[in-house]
């Protein structure tokens, strides 16, 4: 019976949310029935809700965005970061049915279940580093960075918790103390949670320093401003996503690593968005050598199903006391399921050479735009997290000045012409390109067609 039912799984999901991987635009963005749905949305979500571009989807597939006029989008978000394996693949439609028809939930810190084992065995093979590991599965992004920073107050006794300039960790009390940008994720909402710190990061476009020596000026900041005895964490990010995709130096990571190893301080990988294969790693961090203590997953983890995951030395794992860690719906047997069929997708259809591909087509098309226009100040970034930073015309060797109204008039235009183009930056001067590894050489070429338009359209 339940060979039949994974038949029946897989082949429902085969057809009906196949989609054409092409872009299509058929009525005016917004159509007709988008903006019927965007004035009810008015009178009934709260307007701290915000959505980038008002279309309202109807399907998706691969890197495609049906909305519910029949206009089709480039997706080159994933839903910042989410469906990095594509939008409603196979194998994890059908995991997820099967799981649905066997049980939806019974909290496994009552009654436990098999698959959240398996997560669990999957992450600790998977995440950088050959030493004993555990994890504890949750929900969300920032419930991660939580849990994280609790685990790491818990094994060190200590109190503080540093981060770095340009982090984005989240939006609930603690997590919005810990991102670098106030507005829109903190302004109005203090009083802010204490003793988050933060240090200079490793900006290589704009501080021009080594990685020694970006980690000599964090470190510094460290000893001086909290003092290593009282650090029980520091929370980085291996390429910073909302602050613009920063790539740090060579070198910068291990040598902060190494400092905190020295100083009994935990050192957390928030691979929250750069995680599960994106970068053309499994995580980032091995892009730069460094091994951390924890490494928080979440978004790509489980296809779009809501998941997330702290995993790390299980010695700081089992710090906790029983029933200090869990939550009611962590690690739902549902999105276990597809985060299953995610670690096996990426091993299966070597989708880590898929994002390095995507690298590759991007870099080399970006690269064309850049000798083209100069207000691209740098491409930079991994696998299918790339991004370019967009400067004031002939400031890019010079002064660097940040270019906002670009980025914002270009993914305008692109969102109007049916590619979803992300935006990100300190200064809002990022456009950064995170599709799912379902993105298609012939995509890329489409999506920076209407790219190159925008641009030659300022």
């Amino acid at each position: 019976m339940t060979d039949t039912l994974t038949n029946s799984a897989t082949t429902a999901a085969a057809t009906t949310y196949s989609v054409a991987q092409e872009r299509k635009i058929v009525t005016a963005i917004p159509g007709p029935i988008s903006a019927a749905l965007q004035e009810r949305r008015r009178a009934v979500v709260s307007d701290g809700v915000s959505s980038m571009l008002p279309v309202y989807i109807a399907k998706a597939n691969g890197a495609i965005l049906v909305d519910v006029d029949g206009n089709q989008f480039i997706d080159l978000g994933a839903g910042i970061g989410v469906t990095t394996i594509g939008h409603t693949e196979t194998s994890v439609v059908a995991a997820a049915i099967e799981q649905s028809q066997d049980f939806i939930h019974t909290l496994f810190t009552v009654t436990p279940y098999e698959e959240y084992v398996r997560v669990a065995e999957l992450l600790a093979e998977h995440t950088p580093g050959n030493f004993p590991k555990k994890s504890v599965l949750i929900n969300s992004g920032a419930e991660a960075v939580e849990n994280g920073v609790k685990i790491a107050r818990k094994y060190t006794g200590r109190r503080a918790v540093a981060v770095l300039d340009h982090a984005y960790h989240g939006r609930t009390v603690l997590t919005m103390a810990m991102n670098y940008k106030a507005m829109p994720y903190a302004t109005g909402y203090g009083p802010l949670a204490s003793d988050v710190y933060h240090a200079p990061s490793s900006y290589p476009y704009h501080d021009g320093l080594t990685g020694s020596e970006a980690a000599a000026r964090t470190i510094a900041y460290l000893d001086k401003v909290i003092g290593a005895s009282d650090l029980a964490c520091l929370v980085v990010e291996p390429i910073q996503g909302e602050g613009g995709f920063m790539v740090p130096a060579d070198g910068y990571l291990p040598a902060l690593q190494e400092w905190c190893t020295k100083n009994g301080v935990v050192m957390i990988a928030d691979e929250i968005q750069s995680g599960m294969a994106r970068s053309g790693k499994y995580y980032a961090s091995e892009h730069f050598g460094w091994i951390p203590d924890l490494v928080l997953s979440a978004k790509g983890i489980a296809g779009g199903f809501p998941l997330a995951a702290v995993t790390g030395r299980a010695e700081i794992m089992d710090a906790s006391q029983p029933g200090g860690l869990g939550g009611t719906f962590g690690g739902n047997p549902v999105s276990c399921a597809a985060a299953i069929a995610v670690f096996e997708a990426i091993d299966a259809n070597n989708l880590l050479g898929e994002a390095q591909r995507i690298e590759r087509s991007l870099t080399a098309g970006l690269t064309a735009l850049k000798n083209k226009y100069d207000i691209i100040g740098e491409i930079r970034g991994h696998g299918a997290m790339m991004a370019i930073e967009l400067v004031q015309p002939g400031t890019g060797d010079t002064t660097k000045a940040p270019n906002a109204a670009a980025v914002s008039a270009i993914s305008t235009y692109a969102g109007q012409h049916g590619v979803l183009l992300l935006t990100a930056g300190t200064y809002g001067n990022v456009l950064r390109f995170l599709p799912s590894l379902a993105l298609s050489d012939a995509l890329i070429v489409d999506a920076l067609s209407v790219i190159d338009d925008a641009m030659a359209a300022l």
